[in-house]
């Protein structure tokens, strides 16, 4: 059985959060939180009967501001974050290929998909896919900052993403267009920037996308990078 993860979302920054419960245990995994939602995730846990264990970032966001401090504090839970991202206070500083493991048997493996950030991680369980802002449905996330590369994102999911099997579902970070999950299969036929296109044709088509600055990347990057935390707190 393929267990569904539970789908948050942020209206202001179109942002998903994810929890990850196993059938039949307590154990959750709530992936990129978002700051101004902490109370209903932790509500959400409560109402469940979940015990929170690990906070995972799939990179260092610029368009909100996380709440994987203030879940860990309230919590106990660790911090996970990819290990090329600069966020220095969590506990676990991820690398590819390594595997996170939570209650009787659950794992989650760890897959460096660099591109939209140099550090950017997705997460696999379950024959599902966390893809954060590196593949997104019909779409991906930009490359013109934070380390960005459109040859590595291309590499990341053309060599990485659309390797896992087919039926593979694909939870994103973000969705502006009222899309929830979609499929590795649909996005290697399907998906408007990848599907067919050389990693040439790739690059300058991202070269050319020329989006305005995001509104926060100022205050959150750093944020972020404190895993949303007061510094010094």
């Amino acid at each position: 059985m393929t267990t569904n993860p539970i789908q948050l979302f942020d209206t202001e920054s179109s942002t998903f959060t994810y929890i990850l419960a196993a059938p039949g245990d307590t154990d959750a995994v709530i992936i990129d939180p978002v700051a101004r939602h902490w109370e209903r995730d932790l509500r959400h846990l409560e109402r469940l009967g979940l015990k929170l264990r690990l906070v995972l970032e799939t990179h260092a966001h610029a368009d909100h501001v996380t709440s994987a401090g203030k879940l860990c504090e309230m919590t106990g839970a660790l911090a996970a974050v990819p290990g090329g991202c600069g966020i220095a206070p969590a506990e676990l500083q991820l690398q590819d290929g390594e595997v996170l493991r939570f209650g009787p048997g659950e794992e989650i493996r760890v897959l460096h998909t660099p591109g939209h950030t140099a550090g950017s991680m997705s997460y696999a369980w379950r024959r599902n896919v966390f893809t954060g802002d590196a593949l997104l449905i019909d779409g991906c996330g930009r490359t013109d900052f934070q380390g960005g590369s459109a040859q590595a994102l291309y590499d990341s999911v053309t060599g990485k993403l659309f390797t896992l099997p087919d039926d593979t579902r694909v939870w994103p970070g973000h969705d502006y267009q009222g899309q929830s999950v979609s499929t590795i299969g649909w996005e290697k036929r399907h998906n408007a920037r990848l599907a067919g296109r050389s990693r040439a044709d790739f690059a300058r088509l991202m070269d050319q996308l020329d989006l305005p600055r995001p509104k926060l990347i100022d205050v959150a990057v750093p944020a972020n990078r404190n895993l949303g935390l007061p510094h010094g707190g």
